[in-house]
C-alpha cells in the first residue's frame, strides 16, 4: 500500500461518516475489510508512523488549547482525530501547530478532538480477515514527545507560542 492508498482511504472514511469519528472508525473498518491482510497491514504501518511522527510538544500544547486540557490518553486520541482528518490538516499542523485554527475553523471540543476507534480500525479488519490479531508493526515507540516540553498552563507562553489558538480558545 502507497501513502496516496492509505490517504485515500481515510478520506473516503471520513467523507462517508460527514465527520463523525466513529462512524468514520466503522466506515474505514469496512473498507479495510475488503483487502487482503498484508494490505491492511501495510495500512496499520503508514498509520503507525503518523502517529507517532505527531508525538511532539508542539502539537500537544495545541491539542491543549483546543480541548482545554489534554491528558497524555486524551493526546494519543487527538493524534488519531488528526489523522483521520486528512493529509492536509495533518501535515499544516506537523508544519505549524498552531494553523489548526485556520485548518479546522469549525473545531467544536465537544464533537471533535478525539477519534481513539480510528487508531484500532485496522486492528479490527485483519481480525476480521484472519481471526487472528493484527502482527507486531515493528514500529519504534518513542518513550517521550519530540521536542522541548514546556509549561501548557503558562498562559503567557501559550500565547506566545499559539497566537492564533490562543485568540480562539485561549482562557
Amino acid at each position: 500500500m502507497y501513502e496516496t492508498d492509505f490517504w485515500q482511504l481515510i478520506d473516503e472514511s471520513r467523507d462517508t461518516a460527514e465527520g463523525d469519528p466513529d462512524d468514520q472508525a466503522e466506515a474505514l473498518v469496512e473498507r479495510l475489510a475488503q483487502l487482503t491482510p498484508d494490505d491492511v497491514v501495510d495500512f496499520a504501518r503508514l498509520f503507525e508512523a503518523r502517529f507517532q511522527r505527531a508525538y511532539r510538544y508542539d502539537l500537544w500544547g495545541a491539542a491543549y488549547l483546543l480541548l482545554d486540557g489534554a491528558s497524555e490518553d486524551s493526546f494519543d486520541y487527538f493524534r488519531c482525530w488528526l489523522i483521520a482528518q486528512g493529509r492536509e490538516v495533518f501535515e499544516g499542523a506537523l508544519h505549524e501547530p498552531d494553523a489548526l485554527a485556520e485548518l479546522v475553523p469549525d473545531f467544536d471540543e465537544e464533537e471533535d478532538g478525539e477519534a481513539e476507534e480510528i487508531g484500532y480500525a485496522a486492528d479490527e479488519a485483519h481480525e476480521q480477515l484472519t481471526g487472528l490479531p493484527l502482527p507486531d508493526l515493528g514500529v519504534q515507540q518513542p518513550r517521550q514527545p519530540e521536542g522541548d516540553s514546556f509549561d501548557f498552563d503558562d498562559p503567557t507562553e501559550m500565547a506566545k507560542r499559539f497566537p492564533l489558538l490562543w485568540a480562539r480558545y485561549g482562557d
